[in-house]
């Protein structure tokens, strides 16, 4: 089921369309990388979804139903630019930020405890937020972003500030949130991230959706037939339908010439050498995004 349609939607400000007739599906309990370049649209989108600015036109649904204000409650945001208020205490911010999305103060303070608890931030709780390094304070609008437990989380650029620890901590929590049902949408420029993480990616460039679909569908889509072998022995004769694109001790990459060529390629393989690995190598993320904003 989709959490979330956005149908043909359309923003302009000065004459210019941040988004142009843009649609995306995003399906439950997965995690969405939203990609692009800057300027491309990613953060009007962003800023409609959290309602704090309006489409001109086209529809968005939650769940099936119209947008409303009242969904706003099943959300939760990070924002790339982060906005803790400085002077007061974590505690203090946490609690007003917990019941701002309507938790109780009983419930808040036990969420509070459970949160800071499990990411050893419990001696934070009567520090200012101006006495926080940026890291630390990253993880606590983190905690304060997913502590109502809402139903679709939009994490930008969620791991800015965070050394390699902390990183791998909240990539974790990122992956435990949506194993208990939680549909995550992670805008960011980090393209090891979006491999480690996204079931699903859509890529904005000028205000429009150019690809859209699950990781593994998009890069069999644009995998250009490469395969890296391994073997013991060695080759004696040219490898008839492909091009060797690296070739040294043991180790080859092939290019076919025709994409139905795989199966001669073990065939003239196993007549030469033998074979210990055989694998087709795929795009990145990385090379699909270079590729489809240039061709644009």
């Amino acid at each position: 089921m989709n959490i979330l349609e956005i149908k043909n939607v359309v923003k302009e400000y000065e004459n210019k369309k941040a988004l142009d007739t843009f649609s995306i599906n995003i399906k439950e309990g997965r995690i969405f990388g939203l990609l692009g370049p800057n300027g491309a649209g990613k953060t009007t989108l962003i800023r409609i979804i959290n309602q704090i600015t309006a489409p001109d036109q086209g529809e968005i649904l939650f769940f099936g139903e119209n947008f409303k204000r009242k969904h706003i409650q099943d959300i939760g945001y990070l924002p790339e630019e982060r906005g803790l208020y400085k002077s007061m205490k974590v505690g203090e911010q946490c609690l007003y930020l917990a019941q701002l999305k309507g938790l109780s103060k009983s419930d808040a303070k036990q969420k509070i405890h459970y949160w800071f608890k499990k990411l050893e931030m419990m001696t934070w709780l009567n520090k200012r937020v101006e006495e926080l390094s940026k890291g630390m304070a990253q993880k606590v609008q983190f905690v304060s972003t997913i502590i109502h437990q809402p139903k679709l989380i939009i994490l930008d650029e969620p791991f800015t500030g965070f050394d390699p620890i902390n990183t791998e901590i909240i990539k974790n929590e990122i992956i435990a949130l949506k194993e208990n049902g939680s549909t995550i949408i992670l805008s960011t420029h980090r393209m090891e991230s979006v491999e480690e993480l996204c079931d699903d990616i859509a890529l904005v460039n000028s205000g429009k959706c150019v690809l859209e679909g699950s990781v593994e569908e998009i890069k069999q889509n644009f995998k250009e037939h490469i395969y890296e072998v391994k073997f013991e022995g060695e080759l004696k004769s040219e490898i008839e339908y492909f091009d060797t694109i690296l070739s040294e001790n043991g180790h080859c990459i092939f290019k076919a010439n025709d994409k139905d060529q795989t199966h001669s390629l073990i065939k003239q393989l196993v007549t030469q050498v033998n074979v210990t690995s055989f694998n087709e190598k795929l795009p990145t993320i990385n090379d699909i995004f270079i590729k489809s904003v240039s061709n644009e």
